[in-house]
Order: structure tokens, then C-alpha cells, then sequence
């Protein structure tokens, strides 16, 4: 073994025991490491105080790649850009990057999408608007609706394609204004070019719909077979798109509904009341003797529920199809309200549990019951509201969490001396080992309750 090799070998031993003394030390022998060539960069997070997550990145307030700074005080002088109206909300990681929603909420969003390096390093980088300033409102005509408006969810198919979910409504927390029509639009994220735009037709579109969250669905190599599910949240509604002949359609449901039950919220002692319908959904592993199924739920639910998607897939069934949704296994129980939600290749699947300040898991091979739902990780500081999630598409795979103190920042001003955001990583293998949602746990000799066709 040459000299280095050695070193190299001392300085891994060395990581691994500070570590597991101190993980605050670990990240600076990890920069060391990055910078003799021999760790990744994306081991090198911001901190580790969430195990098993590892922060990526955080911030207190979060800026902006301006042009230039005359660019960015021109936008603050202008109010164009309002550091505590910045609001973090949904997310995605594709290849080398990661990329990061900011609705138009309130007034000074001077970019709504942004992109950031997924190997980490600096603890609070500035956002990169996406794909550059010329499609936000900062610095280009604010009556265009051929850039982006307000893009709450984006969704990366497996063609290397961003599906991004525009509402097109500003200034919804204050003054709302509908500038553009809901649309959805597509990126090329090998070249970073805009390549289509579907609009949301108007009969789709009712007073006051908030459409929230967007989910791919391809089971092709090219993916010519793609379909997009569009949930509305305060209308209670499913969309769903076909991108071959570019059509749409719509689902209602009375279990799109918000649970009355389930609308009052307290999160660190705040108190507040949400009426949001459909907002989680998440899709199973493609399989191709297998039919794939969409689990859902409302924000303001104690309840998850399913859909096969041969059913969403077709349009003829948009008025014949109220007994195939249904609800799935146990409640969670009180204070049980998730936001988003992600499965995994292994047919796990993550949600985030907003006022227990929690990631929850739950094998989908196992009956969904209290005794069969895990916790990832609970942190009182860093996990306040889990707002989207994501599982990645890497070979092997990471889970991701976005948190942003949403119920917090609708209530007042955050406070700018605490870091309020943070995009945090984890292995899905180390996420749920040993626990109940582990697919090696003692439950897993249970057969697969999809095929057997009595889902509970």
C-alpha cells in the first residue's frame, strides 16, 4: 500500500470514529477528505443533527443568484425581492442538481423555481433561478404569461423531463391574482430548454382551485405512455393528463374531502384550522404484471386512501368509478394530518407528519395499521413542518425532505436569526433499517396484499 493510500486509509478510520463521538467534527474531516480528491462532495452536509438524515442545506432567510448586485438592490429598492416573504416549498433532485419551488405567495418572489448543486458544500447557498432570470417576474414583463408565475410542485420523469405545476396566482396569502392560467410546464433537463406547455382547460379550473401537487406516471423507456396526476386541494378535485394526444380529464370524490375532524392543527403552540382536501399521492413500483395503484390523501386527514390507476387512466371511467376508491387499513390516529408522500423501489413508502414534527414510513407489503407504521425521523427543530418529499432516482436510492415552518410563515414573520429551511437527505436502506418498515422485518414473509387482492 503506497503512502497515500495509507493516509487516505488513517484519515477514513479517523471520520468514522469522530463521527460517532461528535458529528459535528465529522463534516469538517469530510471537506478534508473533498479536498484531497477522495470523498464526494455530497458528504459534506450542512449538519447532521437529524439522523438518519444528513441537512444538505439551510438557511434563515434565502437569496437569490442576482446578475449582479445592482440587480439585487434594485429588487429589494423595488421590492421585487422580500427576503421574509421567500417561502422554500416543494423539490426535486435529478443528476447533479436539486431543484426548488418558491410560490409567489406574497409580494418579493423574484424567482419561483430554482436549482441548486446536489453536492453540497456551502451550508446556505444562494438559489439559481431555473432555467435562468428570464423566465421569472423579476426582471421581465409581469404581464408574460410565457415564463413562470407561481409553481407550487414539480415532478421528474424518468426521460430526464421536469413537469412543472404553475398555478399562475400571486400574492395568494394577501391580494390574490390570477395573472396566467394553470399550466404545466416542461423542461428538457439535458438542455434546460422549455419544450411545451399544457394549459389547465377553464372546466377544470373552478373558483378558488389550488393545485398543488403534480406525479408522473411512465411505465415506457421513452415514456410515450405518460400520465400526470394534478391534485386540487381546496376543490377537492384529481386531474389527470395524457401527454400523447394532450388531454385531460377530471376525478371528484367525497374522499378528496378534508375530514372535519382532522382541519384543526396545533403545531408548537400554534393553533390553526386547514379545510385542504387531496394533496398527498404517491405512486407503487412499476411492475408490468401488476397494475400500478395510487394511494392519496387530504392534508386535513387522519386517513390514507387508493386507486388503481387503470382506472385514473381512463377517461370513460371519470363518472363510473366511485366504488374503486377506497379507504386503506387503520387511521393514524390523532394529530395523525401528512403533507406529501413518496414510495421507494422497494415499495416503501414516506410521508411527512407535519404536526409531530416527523417522517413516517409504512412497507406497503405489510397491512397499514398502527403496529405496521414507523417514524424515520422526529426532530423538534429541524423537521417543523415536512413539507414535500421525494425519493430520488439513483440507482441507489436517497429519500428527501424539504421543511419550511409553512404554518409559522402564514402567521407572521419567521424569525430571520433561525434557520427556518433545510433540504435534508437520506439512504432508504439506512432510513428504515431494523424498524417496522424495514421490508427485511419480521412481517415481510406476509405475500404481497396487492396480488393477493385484499388490500386493506
Amino acid at each position: 500500500m503506497n503512502s497515500f493510500a495509507s493516509v487516505v486509509q488513517c484519515i477514513y478510520y479517523l471520520q468514522n470514529f469522530i463521527m460517532i463521538r461528535d458529528r459535528s467534527h465529522a463534516a469538517g474531516i469530510t471537506l478534508w477528505l473533498a479536498m484531497l480528491g477522495v470523498a464526494s462532495a455530497q458528504n459534506v452536509p450542512a449538519d447532521m443533527d437529524t439522523p438518519p438524515f444528513s441537512t444538505l442545506y439551510k438557511w434563515k432567510q434565502v437569496d437569490f443568484d442576482f446578475p449582479t448586485p445592482r440587480h439585487r438592490r434594485l429588487a429589494l429598492t423595488t421590492g421585487k425581492y422580500v427576503p421574509a416573504n421567500v417561502l422554500p416549498l416543494g423539490l426535486e433532485v435529478w443528476g447533479s442538481r436539486v431543484w426548488v419551488t418558491i410560490p409567489a405567495w406574497r409580494k418579493g418572489i423574484p424567482a419561483t423555481l430554482a436549482t441548486l448543486p446536489r453536492a453540497g458544500g456551502l451550508p446556505s447557498p444562494t438559489l439559481k433561478p431555473y432555467p435562468d432570470w428570464n423566465f421569472h417576474r423579476a426582471f421581465s414583463d409581469t404581464n408574460n404569461c410565457s415564463g413562470l408565475t407561481s409553481v407550487f410542485r414539480i415532478n421528474a420523469d424518468t426521460c430526464g423531463r421536469l413537469w412543472v405545476l404553475d398555478s399562475g396566482q400571486i400574492d395568494s396569502q394577501d391580494d390574490p391574482k390570477q395573472l396566467c392560467p394553470p399550466s404545466i410546464v416542461v423542461f428538457d433537463l439535458y438542455t434546460d430548454q422549455m419544450i411545451a406547455r399544457y394549459t389547465i382547460p377553464k372546466k377544470y379550473v373552478l373558483q378558488d382551485s389550488l393545485f398543488s401537487n403534480i406525479l408522473v406516471d411512465t411505465r415506457t423507456s421513452d415514456c410515450s405512455d405518460l400520465h400526470l396526476y394534478i391534485a386540487d386541494t381546496w376543490r377537492f378535485g384529481l386531474i389527470v393528463f395524457r401527454e400523447h394526444d394532450q388531454r385531460f380529464w377530471r376525478f371528484t370524490h367525497p374522499l378528496f374531502y378534508p375530514d372535519p375532524l382532522a382541519s384543526n392543527f396545533t403545531l408548537h403552540g400554534l393553533n390553526f384550522q386547514w379545510t385542504d382536501g387531496i394533496f398527498g399521492l404517491a405512486l407503487t413500483p412499476f411492475d408490468p404484471l401488476e397494475e400500478r395503484v395510487l394511494f392519496f390523501h387530504a392534508m386535513s386527514s387522519h386517513r390514507e386512501f387508493y386507486v388503481s390507476t387503470a382506472v385514473l387512466r381512463d377517461p370513460l371511467r371519470v363518472n363510473d368509478s366511485s366504488s374503486e376508491f377506497k379507504i386503506l387499513g387503520e387511521s393514524r390516529g390523532l394529530f395523525g394530518q401528512s403533507s406529501a408522500s413518496a414510495l421507494d423501489r422497494r415499495g416503501v413508502m414516506y410521508y411527512g407528519l407535519v404536526t409531530r414534527d416527523s417522517i413516517g414510513c409504512w412497507d406497503t407489503k405489510k397491512p397499514y395499521l398502527k403496529q405496521t407504521t414507523g417514524v424515520v425521523a422526529r426532530n423538534t427543530e429541524t423537521l417543523i413542518f415536512p413539507n414535500d418529499i421525494k425519493v430520488d432516482q439513483e440507482q441507489k436510492q436517497s429519500l428527501w425532505v424539504i421543511s419550511n415552518r409553512l404554518p409559522m410563515y402564514q402567521a407572521g414573520p419567521l424569525d430571520p436569526d433561525d434557520y427556518n429551511f433545510r433540504i435534508m437527505y437520506a439512504d432508504i436502506e439506512e432510513a428504515v433499517r431494523g424498524s417496522v418498515c424495514d421490508p427485511n422485518s419480521l412481517l415481510s414473509h406476509e405475500s404481497n396484499l396487492f396480488k393477493r387482492g385484499r388490500l386493506p
